[in-house]
């Protein structure tokens, strides 16, 4: 279920999407350490500092990470009250299976136990 547009949490089919990226996921990772500009976030990878800042930009534009400028200088830095609100999604869609398979389980515990 997409955010809409004014909403200030991310668009989660855009954010589940940039995070099935592994770069963009090790970029994630790496940013929930400390901020760090792009080169930085490069130097692990054999990828160029270019195609590093389109992975960022993605990663911007779903909300999880924003750029701010300090002189010459443009850290990036992971929102995690953003990824935050992807792990409350997914713990509700985790208590609404629970819940269902609870609710099999003792059906299928009570059919049992008529026979």
């Amino acid at each position: 279920m997409p955010s809409s547009p004014a909403s200030p949490g991310p668009d989660l089919d855009s954010a589940f999407a940039a995070l099935g990226d592994p770069v963009r996921r090790a970029l994630v990772t790496r940013l929930a350490r400390s901020d760090a500009t792009v080169g930085q976030l490069a130097e692990p990878f054999d990828l160029t500092p270019q195609a590093i800042s389109h992975h960022v930009g993605v990663l911007r534009r779903c909300g999880l990470v924003e750029q701010r400028r300090e002189g010459t200088r443009r850290p990036c830095r992971l929102r995690v009250d953003q990824l935050a609100l992807l792990g409350t999604w997914i713990d509700e869609q985790r208590r609404t299976w629970n819940d269902r398979l609870d609710a099999l389980e003792q059906h299928l515990t009570g059919d049992g136990a008529a026979q």
